[in-house]
């Protein structure tokens, strides 16, 4: 039953980017909006599409200490590389403005807060989350699991258009990687509402990511 709820992935940008949300329902691709307002798309996000899980690609806490959180150094560990998070402080004050996208996801999950609080931990094995949530993830974490170990950045576009194919989600409409990562993250939050295996790197404190569990190598 779980599997038939709607979810949302997001793909977060800077200012000018704005955010890019792609829905499923059932697994299938059932739309998608791209805003710059981050009022607006929570609205979107609550109201008008009702999502029980949403995947956010931007980090959901800021580094404590100026060095990667737990969750990407575990990522880094095991040949996923990841981007390490800066403090909030350095976030701010930087001159050009560099991490403008993270605070702009900081915004988004503030928002979504009180509906969508952010997850805390994975249910048990085989079991959905029971509450509505929100969640990070990360689209080069993803297809990496899904792919077996083999993810190369100069291929992410279709790579991660195969991957959504391959679970039967039409990707007509996801004309950008914007939006194909959007998808790829909504396609995370259904693998957890239907209860599939995930697994997430990190601990709650500093955030977690959450992605599909490893698949087996293919070529």
């Amino acid at each position: 039953m779980q599997s038939t709820l709607t979810v949302i992935g997001i793909d977060v940008g800077g200012s000018r980017k704005g955010f890019h949300a792609v829905a499923l329902s059932a697994g299938a691709y059932a739309g998608q909006l791209a805003k710059s307002d981050v009022q607006e798309l929570a609205h979107w996000c609550r109201s008008v599409i009702g999502a029980q899980l949403i995947a956010i690609d931007a980090p959901c806490r800021w580094s404590g200490d100026g060095r990667a959180r737990p969750c990407e150094r575990e990522l880094n560990a095991v040949g996923i590389r990841c981007f390490a998070s800066p403090t909030r402080t350095a976030a701010v004050s930087h001159p050009t403005n560099y991490y403008g996208w993270m605070l702009q996801g900081e915004a988004l999950y503030r928002q979504l807060e009180a509906s969508h609080p952010l997850l805390s931990g994975l249910p048990p094995a085989g079991r959905p989350p029971s509450a509505p949530a929100c969640f990070e993830t990360f689209p080069h974490a993803i297809t990496w699991q899904l792919r077996g170990g083999n993810a190369a950045a100069r291929q992410k576009r279709p790579q991660r258009r195969a991957l959504l194919e391959q679970a039967g989600i039409d990707t007509a409409p996801l004309t950008s990687i914007d939006w194909i990562d959007a998808a790829l993250c909504a396609l995370t939050a259904h693998h957890l509402a239907s209860g599939r295996p995930c697994r997430a790197f990190g601990e709650p404190a500093s955030g977690l990511i959450v992605v599909p569990e490893l698949q087996h190598s293919i070529g």
